[in-house]
């Protein structure tokens, strides 16, 4: 199985949201990183066919997608970040509305629906109604309906928004145990959730392909750049104007304080083996601290 991404652009006006994006997909988990206006959703939605590109073409498993049609939309299952769900449904309601929407047979349906239920922890929940869900319960009913119908992409925008910790584990287990056979494509502000499930990262800058690498190879190249240092309460403030402060955690007799510097930072400052979190501030630091705000 391959997706082809051959130099999609796409452009609003004069702003760029994508230019000249190139990739080669295989079952697996790729994620797209990168902050508020760098064209996740741009790409997304233009895989989905929700968006038509400016320039570039889908390719899968050799045939252009555009002559595929329905062919190819119905190999994608799609997760939007702000999918619209119906509160008048029942949980079970939704799923077999959402499987006659896909052309499941009624037995694929009985099949698939229990199984996508346990999956995301839902199946206590068959009679309740959508409306009456919590925001993490919503979240994990539109993942199970992306992955109803068994479809070979799938494609998820912050699939574990709203969720508590327990939950995204058990989701991102869930992803991971899919991906075997699927090319699953994932975006998310949650770093920590691909770090440890992501085969390639995709960062995307101002819509175009700023790395593409292995999460550990990304995080090679920070090697020796992360620190941290116990200081004194007062010593933070200076520290946050002159470096790259990433975390700040106090403890019973000092402040331990997370940098991101190239050369040492602080007299008392070790080096600390660096995460994909470290990675992603070391290149969007400003951007990302807007999109916590």
């Amino acid at each position: 199985m391959k997706l082809e991404l051959n130099h999609i652009s796409k452009a609003y006006g004069k702003t760029k949201a994508l230019t000249d994006f190139n990739a080669v997909l295989e079952p697996g988990i790729y994620a797209l990183l990168g902050p508020n206006g760098s064209g996740k959703s741009t790409l997304m939605n233009i895989i989905t066919d929700n968006l038509k590109a400016d320039k570039g073409e889908i390719i899968f498993n050799g045939e252009k997608a555009k002559n595929m049609g329905v062919r190819f939309r119905e190999k994608i299952g799609f997760m939007p970040q702000y999918p619209g769900v119906y509160p008048s449904f029942t949980v079970e309601d939704y799923l077999w509305y959402m499987a006659k929407l896909k052309g499941l047979s009624n037995q694929k349906a009985r099949q698939e629906i229990p199984n996508v239920l346990e999956a995301v922890e839902l199946t206590e929940s068959l009679k309740t109604k959508v409306g009456a869900l919590s925001g993490g319960m919503k979240q994990r009913l539109c993942l199970a309906c992306a992955v109803l119908g068994d479809p070979d992409i799938l494609i998820l925008d912050e699939p574990t928004a709203g969720l508590d910790p327990k939950q995204r584990i058990a989701v991102r287990n869930y992803i991971s145990r899919i991906a075997f056979n699927k090319i699953v494509i994932i975006a998310t502000h949650v770093v920590s959730d691909i770090e440890y499930i992501a085969g390639n990262i995709i960062i995307l800058k101002k819509g175009c392909i700023y790395r593409s690498a292995s999460p550990s190879s990304l995080i090679s190249e920070i090697e020796g750049k992360v620190w941290l240092a116990e200081t004194e309460e007062k010593d933070v403030e200076n520290l946050q104007k002159t470096t790259k402060v990433t975390n700040i955690s106090k403890e019973a007799e000092c402040v331990r304080v997370r940098i991101l510097s190239d050369t040492k930072p602080h007299p008392l400052a070790q080096n600390t083996p660096p995460t994909l979190e470290d990675y992603y501030l070391y290149v969007f630091g400003e951007e990302y601290e807007k999109e916590k705000m």
